[in-house]
């Protein structure tokens, strides 16, 4: 045992539980206090959250003060939903798992998604290349090195068929992860779809699409926000309508947190952007009860356990109470938060690559005890590189482990009523309360966003918890304590410079292939469409059955809606 283990073991309280000579006489909380005053602090204990949240270091009923349990928590599947938004959570269905997978060319992500099918996962999630996330076309010159680097490359509506081979579309849910070209993917996997033979309306799934975000932390787009939240409610109209079980915006807190946030602004920024395409919708004409039913939400699973429930919790609460209180929604539905969860990121380590299976565990289990409805874990390598298949099935693995060993499913929000997580749910709440207001006095959300507010929020939050980690007053384990000089050996997933080739040469043979002034008459009633009022998920579905290509229909809109410049913010 190294001595800084040792140091760890006997710095603690007093192995009999036994106060000192002073507390002699005392009884109860005074002697306790007298216990807890006179023992040393152990090295590395703290007293404020991964969020710089202030801890108590002890919680007991005086912490339950002020919550009402009809109001405050409720039951399951009622309002409002703190509890969780199925009367029986896991013990009827457990959460979806969904693993985030993409890479490479279409035909090398189909291989992928039917292994991991094969291994029990429930449900797609894809993962899109950086040329298809920023709406350019495999064989653009901006594209050059970026092709399926980070996801797979999707240009035409052939790469989207090759993506889907084999998979009934009218069985599986399927998740896409893009914004700015959102509306371009989802024409593409609705065409892909009826050319299997299923009509639009048996689709299920979630687009992100939530481009608000975007401007805040992941800094991909095209236009600026203000029609980019036309392209939105657009398509949350059509959808409506068209798609009725398609999740038209999956509202994401998950980059806000791996851009530096803490928790309370992960809650806080993402509630309030939720808000905001409340409101577009409802500006733009429609019953607030018609689109909010299929908005979801997505948010990070980080390392402080207790905190992401709270988090996860709170959400529930707030969204409730807004949609039914301050914008009078009458459908049940309309109230209930439902969420994806992805382990963090950003607290993956390249050192001690191992470690991150247990960190990814603990994480997961997290958001399991928060009530996620659907759930990606992470593989030990993503830090390092795209995940290779043996990695995806160990981070799959432990959703089931959790779902099927643990016991953590057999009892609905076990940990509901706790002193500790339910007073961190209401100082969560109040938290993003305090943030609701701030944003106001901007005037919303937009214009936050032109005032660079959001993101010298998450930059100070950042720069705070590095500085910790840096001065050693916050432990990452591998990383500035507990180190080891060998370097590991890890077998990576590489991306060969020929996929790229080959993606290029796929992408003009079908451009060639195709009945090219159709194509652009298509795209030329998109960018008129743009120009007036008309619904435009109709004009992009024209333009894929005319087999314009991912770049083409998203360059058509830049005459009107031109591209988007982000201020600089000191």
């Amino acid at each position: 045992m190294d001595d800084k283990v040792k140091k760890t073991k006997t710095n603690g309280h007093p192995p009999n539980g036994k106060a000192k000579d002073s507390s002699r006489g005392l009884s109860g909380e005074a002697l306790w206090n007298a216990q807890f005053e006179s023992t040393p602090k152990r090295p590395g204990a703290i007293d404020r959250t991964i969020s710089d949240h202030p801890l108590k270091p002890l919680y007991g009923p005086e912490d339950l003060a002020g919550i009402d349990h009809d109001r405050d928590l409720g039951y399951p599947g009622e309002y409002p939903y703190t509890r969780g938004i199925h009367p029986t959570m896991y013990r009827g269905r457990l959460w979806t798992m969904r693993q985030f997978a993409g890479f490479g060319t279409a035909q090398q992500t189909n291989e992928r998604f039917h292994f991991l099918l094969a291994q029990g996962q429930t449900g797609l999630s894809v993962a899109f290349d950086m040329p298809a996330l920023m709406g350019y076309d495999s064989d653009h010159p901006r594209a050059l090195g970026e092709v399926g680097k980070c996801g797979v490359a999707i240009a035409t509506l052939q790469d989207m068929q090759d993506l889907m081979s084999g998979i009934d579309l009218g069985r599986i849910s399927t998740s896409m992860t893009i914004n700015c070209t959102a509306p371009v993917a989802l024409a593409l996997y609705i065409v892909t779809a009826e050319s299997q033979g299923v009509p639009q309306d048996k689709l299920s799934g979630t687009l992100q699409a939530d481009m608000l975000k975007e401007y805040i932390a992941q800094k991909e787009w095209i236009y600026p926000p203000e029609p980019s939240m036309r392209i939105i409610t657009d398509m949350m109209s059509y959808c409506a309508r068209h798609v009725p079980k398609w999740n038209t915006i999956s509202i994401s807190g998950y980059h806000i947190r791996e851009a530096g946030s803490t928790a309370a602004q992960e809650l806080a920024f993402t509630l309030a952007v939720g808000f905001a395409y409340v409101e577009a919708g409802i500006a733009a004409g429609m019953d607030v009860d018609e689109f909010a039913p299929r908005l979801s939400f997505f948010f990070n699973a980080h390392s402080d356990f207790f905190e992401e429930i709270a988090k996860y919790r709170a959400a529930r609460r707030i969204w409730a109470r807004h949609m039914r209180e301050r914008y009078k929604a009458k459908n049940p539905r309309s109230w209930t938060m439902r969420f994806h969860t992805q382990t963090a990121g950003c607290s993956a380590t390249a050192q001690q690559a191992q470690n991150n299976i247990m960190r990814v565990a603990f994480q997961a289990l997290g958001a399991v005890l928060g009530g996620t409805q659907s759930l990606h874990t992470n593989s030990l390598d993503e830090v390092l590189a795209l995940p290779t298949e043996e990695n995806a099935q160990i981070a799959l693995r432990t959703q089931q482990i959790i779902a099927y060993e643990t016991g953590a499913a057999n009892v609905i929000d076990p940990l509901g009523g706790s002193y500790f997580v339910e007073k961190l749910t209401s100082e969560m709440e109040a938290a993003a309360e305090e943030y609701f207001e701030r944003i106001a006095e901007f005037g919303g959300v937009i214009p936050a966003i032109h005032a660079g507010f959001f993101q010298k929020e998450i930059a100070d939050a950042s720069y705070r918890y590095q500085r910790e980690i840096e001065n050693g007053e916050r432990i990452i384990v591998g990383v500035n304590d507990f180190v080891q000089e060998e370097a590991e050996s890890i077998s990576l997933l590489n991306i060969d410079r020929a996929v790229e080739l080959e993606q290029c040469r796929r992408v003009q043979a079908f451009r060639a292939s195709r009945d090219g002034e159709a194509a652009q008459r298509a795209l030329e009633r998109l960018t008129d469409a743009a120009r007036g009022d008309d619904n435009l998920m109709p004009h992009y579905l024209n333009c894929v059955r005319s087999k314009a290509t991912l770049g083409e229909i998203s360059e058509a809109l830049v005459p009107v809606f031109g591209r988007y410049r982000e201020p600089a913010v000191i």
